[in-house]
């Protein structure tokens, strides 16, 4: 499993949750909407989620943790499809 950097994950969950802060205050606002689901689908792709929630969730954990300890989280979660 490739991970990316952590600086590159770090810049762009500050990027998402900027961009989030942006869209609540402005919701109505499609240029801001736009930007800010582009950021979320860059964190999706990045972390491998499906969703940008999941995707910061993901990318929060992988900050705070060691690349050993985040590697056997991920490896210990259930897969969708499986039983």
């Amino acid at each position: 499993m490739l991970l990316p950097a952590k600086a590159e994950v770090a810049r762009q969950l500050r990027r998402y949750r900027a961009w989030e802060r942006v869209m609540l205050a402005s919701p109505a606002d499609r240029t801001v909407r736009a930007t800010f689901e582009d950021s979320g689908y860059t964190l999706c792709v990045l972390m491998g989620k499906r969703c940008a929630r999941e995707a910061a969730d993901a990318a929060e954990r992988y900050l705070r943790s060691s690349l050993g300890a985040y590697l056997g989280e991920q490896n210990e979660r259930p897969r969708a499809g499986t039983a």
